[in-house]
C-alpha cells in the first residue's frame, strides 16, 4: 500500500470526549461568544478542584501563564531566571519577554528533568555574585513532573520562587499530589497535541488568589476599575475565550481516561519492543505517576542497528508522524551565548531520543503496524 493511501497516524493528535458540543451549544445558546462567560468560570473551577490549587486564571496559552507568573513574582530586565534545557521553547521564551537572562540547567537520568544538583550549584554561583535568581522554571518534561520537594529545599532557604512548567503533565501526579501542586504557581497548556485541548489555551493555578487576581487584570489588558479606559501599568491580551472553554470543561472531564490510556499506550510499546537489543525508553521517577503524554524511545545506534532518524523516515513514509526528542535550549542558536550547568545528558537524550505516536484514540492495530516497523527498521 503506498503511503498516500495510509490514514495519518498523528504524533498526539486532539481526542474528544463526548461533552465538549454540549458546553459550546450552552455557551452559545447564552451568547456569551464575547471573550467572557461562564464558562470560563466553570473551567478555572474544574481545574481547581482537579489540580487542589486554590485558584486558578483561564489564558490564551501555557506561554501566556508563565509569561504572567514572571511578572507577577517581579522579574526585570537583567534579572536570572533559571530554566530547564530539555523543553520546548515556550517555555524559556518568556523569560526573553521580559528582558531577563535565561540560565539552562541539564537533565538527571530518573526523571530527565531538572537535575536539582545542578539547580543547586547554578543558585549557589549566582548568589556568590550578587545576582540572585529571580524564579526557577522546571519543565514537567513529556509528563513526568521534577523533583518538587528537592527543588524547594534548594529555593526556599533564598526566597526564590519556584514557578512549575506543567503545560505536558495534566493529570500526572507528585507523591500524590497534582502535577505543579506544591510550587508557588503552576502554568498549564491545553494546545492541540496535549493531554486533554481546549484547541489552544491554557492555565496558571496557585493557592495565592491575589496573585491569581493579578493574573487576570494583566490578562485583560491592565484595565483601572474606571467607567473609561485608563492604564496604569501595560497588560496584555491572554484571556481565554468563552467558547474555548467549553471545550476545556468537556476534556476535564475525560482526564483520567486519558491518563490510562497514555500509559497503556506506552506500555504497549516498551513490552512490544522489549527483545529489541539497543532500545529503551523513559524512565519513570519513583517519586510520582507520570501522565506519559507522548511515548519517548531511545536508540542506541551501534546496538539495534539504525538511528532514530531512520526510524523517523521509516515511519514517515507510511504515513505515521514521529518526532525527535526536544533539542536542547544551550543548543539553540537563539541562546547560543547564555550559560548552562551540565548539558551532556540532554544532549544525549536529544541525539538518540525519538517520541512515538501516543494518540489516545490510537487503535491496537495502528500501534502493533508502528511496532512491526520499527521492528524491521532493526538488525
Amino acid at each position: 500500500m503506498s503511503a498516500s493511501k495510509n490514514k495519518r497516524i498523528y504524533l498526539s493528535p486532539p481526542h474528544m470526549g463526548g461533552n465538549e458540543q454540549e458546553y459550546v451549544r450552552q455557551a452559545f445558546e447564552s451568547n456569551f461568544i464575547a471573550p467572557l462567560g461562564p464558562m470560563v468560570n466553570g473551567f478555572e473551577q474544574d481545574f481547581s478542584d482537579l489540580t487542589g490549587f486554590a485558584h486558578c486564571a483561564a489564558l490564551s496559552s501555557g506561554t501566556a501563564a508563565l509569561h504572567l507568573a514572571l511578572r507577577i513574582v517581579g522579574v526585570e530586565p537583567g534579572d536570572v531566571v533559571i530554566a530547564s534545557s530539555l523543553t520546548f521553547i515556550g517555555s524559556v521564551s518568556p523569560v526573553t519577554f521580559i528582558g531577563a537572562e535565561p540560565v539552562f540547567i541539564d537533565s538527571d537520568c530518573k526523571s530527565w528533568n531538572m537535575d536539582p544538583e545542578l539547580l543547586a550549584e547554578a543558585v549557589d554561583h549566582y548568589i556568590s555574585i550578587g545576582r540572585k535568581p529571580k524564579a526557577v522554571i522546571p519543565t514537567d518534561l513529556y509528563g513526568q513532573c521534577a523533583d518538587y520537594d528537592r527543588i524547594l529545599e534548594i529555593l526556599e532557604p533564598h526566597g526564590i520562587p519556584l514557578i512549575v512548567d506543567a503545560a505536558e503533565s495534566v493529570g500526572a501526579t507528585y507523591k500524590g499530589r497534582h502535577a505543579g501542586k506544591g510550587a508557588l504557581m503552576a502554568a498549564y497548556s491545553f494546545n492541540g497535541n496535549k493531554i486533554i485541548t481546549s484547541s489552544g489555551g491554557g492555565m496558571l493555578g496557585s493557592d495565592n488568589e491575589e496573585m491569581i487576581s493579578r493574573a487576570r487584570w494583566l490578562s485583560q489588558q491592565a484595565k483601572e476599575p474606571e467607567p473609561y479606559y485608563e492604564h496604569k501599568e501595560i497588560g496584555y491580551n491572554y484571556r481565554m475565550s468563552n467558547l474555548v472553554a467549553a471545550v476545556g470543561r468537556g476534556q476535564v472531564e475525560v482526564i483520567p481516561e486519558r491518563v490510562k490510556r497514555k500509559r497503556e499506550i506506552f506500555d504497549y510499546y516498551e513490552q512490544e519492543l522489549d527483545s529489541c537489543s539497543g532500545l529503551s525508553f523513559m524512565p519513570e521517577a519513583d517519586y510520582g505517576q507520570c501522565n506519559r503524554w507522548l511515548s519517548v524511545m531511545l536508540v542506541d545506534k551501534n546496538e539495534f542497528g539504525a538511528f532514530p532518524d531512520d526510524i523517523r523516515i521509516t515511519l514517515e513514509k507510511e504515513n505515521i508522524e514521529s518526532r525527535p526528542v526536544w533539542k536542547p535550549m544551550h543548543n539553540q542558536p537563539v541562546f547560543k551565548d547564555n550559560t548552562v550547568f551540565g548539558g551532556k545528558v540532554s544532549e544525549d537524550l536529544f541525539e538518540r531520543g525519538l517520541c512515538l505516536p501516543s494518540g489516545t484514540a490510537m487503535t491496537a492495530d495502528e500501534q502493533q503496524r508502528i511496532v512491526d516497523l520499527i521492528k524491521r527498521c532493526g538488525k
